[in-house]
């Protein structure tokens, strides 16, 4: 592990996103940063990001010396990762990458801390460690408690995912589709391959032969290295929806012992990085999340006709616990 008392950090892919909210919660946490780097392509360089009160000009990660720094956050996308994370493991760098680009690899541990940080230890195999997806992030924040009390034999779930998981681009075309049908003039669709604007999309990520997407298949095969556990079946449907930030996900599962509702209410109560709506009438949406919420809300839960099974509806923040703070609790661990 990392025991340094202060740690040079660079976070590749500064300027999007995931990247600023990195430095936020890096600055909010008081992460213990002695010197920082921020890094984007060439397109960025140049610009600058605030960390705390000061502002940092952007240096271009082709050509970055990676030797200089002990940590480096990742989250520019898969090729940017391909290319450049085994530079920086290579040079002495621990990575923790955002991407799905090693999520898969044998050697690189796939972590939620909440769930599985013991996993951390092999990062030694070859200094990476990588983030799950923000869906796979969010619904098994809810449902491993769940888990360890009664197991799970199967996930049945339909995510409502927002636009914030593609990026600001994404949030851009949202909101100039908008404008432009309001002003009842016709649109242009760039992002995504249909109007997203008042409309649903039942395609995240690309599709595959099978008729099944890559957002679908990740979240079956990183459940399984996640919980360790190939034999819990997991269905997904992966849906595109309107909404600027928050996920949420309809989710059904099909326990290995009798759960009620109440008991899992309890379970969930206790659990760490979980808010339940346990009221009747009461149950989370992405508004409920709020500013800069790390909390994963869970609701709606209830028994359904069929023996051991149970419905919930669950909501977290795809850019913060589904990528940016589960990074930078990943990194707190590496320091304890």
């Amino acid at each position: 592990m990392i025991t340094k008392p202060s740690l040079n950090v660079a976070v590749v892919g500064a300027t999007g996103l995931v990247g600023e909210t990195i430095l936020s919660i890096l600055h909010t946490r008081e992460f213990p940063v002695g010197e920082l780097y921020p890094l984007a392509s060439s397109n960025s360089a140049g610009d600058t990001v605030l960390f705390g009160n000061k502002n940092y000009e952007v240096l271009e990660v082709d050509g970055f010396d990676f030797a200089s720094v002990d940590l480096a956050f990742f989250s520019a996308g898969s090729e940017v990762s391909a290319k450049y994370a085994p530079i920086a493991s290579a040079a002495g760098c621990v990575v923790i990458d955002n991407t799905a680009q090693f999520r898969q690899d044998a050697e690189v541990p796939l972590v939620i801390p909440e769930i599985n940080p013991e996993a951390i230890a092999d990062y030694k195999k070859c200094n990476i460690i990588a983030n799950p997806n923000c869906s796979t992030i969010i619904m098994l924040m809810a449902l491993y408690p769940l888990y360890k009390s009664v197991g799970i034999n199967e996930i049945n779930v339909a995510t409502y995912q927002s636009v914030s998981g593609t990026g600001r681009a994404a949030i851009s075309e949202l909101v100039e589709q908008l404008g432009l049908l309001l002003n009842g003039r016709p649109v242009n669709t760039e992002v995504y391959p249909r109007q997203i604007a008042l409309n649903v999309l039942p395609q995240v990520d690309d599709l595959l032969e099978d008729g099944s997407s890559k957002e679908e298949l990740k979240m079956l095969q990183e459940t399984h290295k996640i919980l360790q556990d190939p034999n819990i079946k997991v269905n997904t449907t992966a849906v595109r929806v309107p909404v600027i930030y928050g996920h949420s996900e309809a989710i059904t599962i099909n326990t290995s012992k009798p759960l009620t509702a109440s008991a899992a209410i309890e379970v969930l109560q206790q659990s760490p990085g979980i808010e339940v709506m346990a009221q009747h009438e009461d149950y989370p949406t992405a508004l409920e999340l709020g500013v800069e919420s790390d909390t994963i809300l869970v609701g709606r839960i209830r028994n359904t006709a069929a023996d051991n099974q149970l419905q919930l509806w669950v909501v977290g923040d795809n850019v913060r616990k589904g990528a940016a703070l589960n990074s930078v609790q990943i990194a707190e661990l590496l320091c304890k």
